[in-house]
């Protein structure tokens, strides 16, 4: 094979490469995007604020460094709803319960019917539950969302990459011989 076809196929199919790459890009721009504006209205939408720096909701050991930082904040972001969910709700709950989850109160609830007291935290650690489970959904989103992200920036170098070199093939194959072979000393086919 001629030494000038081989350099023009292989830089043409970089430039296709390139053009997949800055599709992808384009495409995971758009993801990254729409997740993370649909988790932040979504959760702003909850209007839950963390407490106030310095207030006794934040002076536990098991609250207070994971949750300073966000102190007085609105939660709008899937790192805030990780946070929450598992340093403040979740804390509140094992306190509640003594470690219990959900599935042992409701299972001693259930054999307990007459137990009002024990109902009542089954329906509070329900609730609770579903919260926390709601914002961990955020915060996987959020994660998604921001590998998306990265995704598209590492599509978008690789596709001026993938130019930068199949400009350098275009340019050699024009420099090239038209009698050149790819592997001297044999005929060209």
């Amino acid at each position: 094979m001629r030494r000038k076809t081989f350099d023009t196929l292989l830089a043409s199919g970089g430039v296709v490469v390139a053009v997949i790459l800055i599709a992808a890009g384009g495409l995971l721009t758009w993801a990254n995007h729409f997740v993370s504006d649909q988790v932040h209205d979504q959760l702003v939408a909850q209007k839950i604020t963390f407490p106030d720096k310095g207030s006794e909701a934040l002076a536990s050991d098991k609250i207070g460094p994971y949750l300073n930082k966000y102190a007085g904040q609105q939660l709008s972001n899937g790192k805030q709803a990780e946070a929450y969910a598992n340093h403040f709700i979740a804390v509140h709950i094992n306190e509640m319960t003594g470690g219990k989850t959900y599935a042992e109160l409701s299972s001693a609830a259930q054999a307990d019917p007459t137990n009002t007291e024990l109902a009542a935290q089954v329906n509070t650690v329900f609730k609770g539950e579903t919260l926390r489970g709601l914002l961990l959904n955020a915060y996987a989103f959020g994660t998604m969302g921001t590998i998306a992200g990265i995704g598209a920036i590492v599509s978008f170098i690789g596709a001026v990459l993938m130019l930068i070199l199949s400009g350098l093939g275009f340019m050699h194959s024009r420099r090239t011989p038209d009698e050149a072979e790819i592997l001297a000393g044999h005929p060209a086919g």
